[in-house]
């Protein structure tokens, strides 16, 4: 199956796209098998209850147990699919990355129309924001007078991570509701005003001179075609080289 999938999916540079892409082709498995059923039952009925050999209705009903059973399965099988498969899914894939595991942290606010990628820093601590200070040379509103933005850097429309590291993205909005989209990381969440929302990923392969995309999947204006971004994979070596050529984005610092 992961020939098939490698040869009909987009390409797949995340560490938990080969499960997820697994998920959602046994998912169209069942809906087929669920298709297939379905028609075939509905050409039974048409041809059983026809009115040629039912010219009269019956209004009795089906006298057996045959519908309860039915439901009860129905019931049990759905309550596996959510206790036994989707819970513990969702509850692993939600789980972010531990410390321990030296993570990489980065903010994405969006706004009309571009990606705003707010890096720590060499210190690795965020520093404050607030609406009061953005502005064009300034666009995510840190706070020039707290220690902690002085060395923070904000890409706009480029992501940079590495190759073998986990990447924890905090999603927000600016302005009105977008969709961080990154395709080859099969990752997506909206981005919405007032909320951060967190997602996270671990990189299993670089670019290799490809283009990979940052897009917005939610129709966010009139030039929303135009909100795309790259996103770069690169070694450790690569990203520190990268990091430290960065200019601080705090005005004066």
């Amino acid at each position: 199956m992961q020939e098939f999938l490698a040869k009909y999916m987009p390409p797949d540079a995340s560490e938990h796209g080969a499960a997820l892409d697994r998920l959602n082709a046994w998912v169209h498995v069942l809906m087929l098998v669920l298709f297939v059923f379905w028609a075939a039952y509905f050409v039974f009925v048409l041809w059983r209850f026809n009115a040629k050999k039912n010219p009269r209705a019956s209004h009795a009903g089906m006298q057996s147990h045959w519908s309860t059973y039915g439901e009860v399965g129905v019931a049990v099988v759905e309550a596996v699919l959510l206790l036994v498969f989707s819970i513990p899914l969702w509850g692993l894939w939600t789980s972010k990355p531990k410390p321990e595991t030296n993570p990489l942290e980065i903010r994405a606010v969006a706004e009309q129309f571009a990606w705003n990628l707010h890096y720590p820093g060499p210190d690795h601590v965020f520093g404050h924001r607030d609406a009061k200070f953005v502005s064009s040379t300034n666009t995510v509103g840190l706070d020039p007078n707290d220690p902690a933005a002085k060395d923070d850097v904000v890409m706009i429309n480029q992501l940079h991570v590495e190759k073998g590291r986990p990447v924890i993205i905090h999603i927000t909005s600016k302005d009105v509701i977008h969709s961080f989209f990154l395709p080859v990381m099969r990752v997506k969440q909206d981005a919405i005003p007032g909320m951060d929302v967190p997602v996270h990923f671990t990189p299993i392969k670089t670019n290799n001179g490809e283009t990979w995309e940052i897009a917005c999947a939610q129709l966010c204006g009139n030039s929303h075609y135009r909100m795309r971004g790259q996103l770069f994979v690169d070694t450790h070596e690569e990203f520190e080289k990268w990091m430290k050529a960065q200019t601080p984005a705090v005005p004066g610092s």
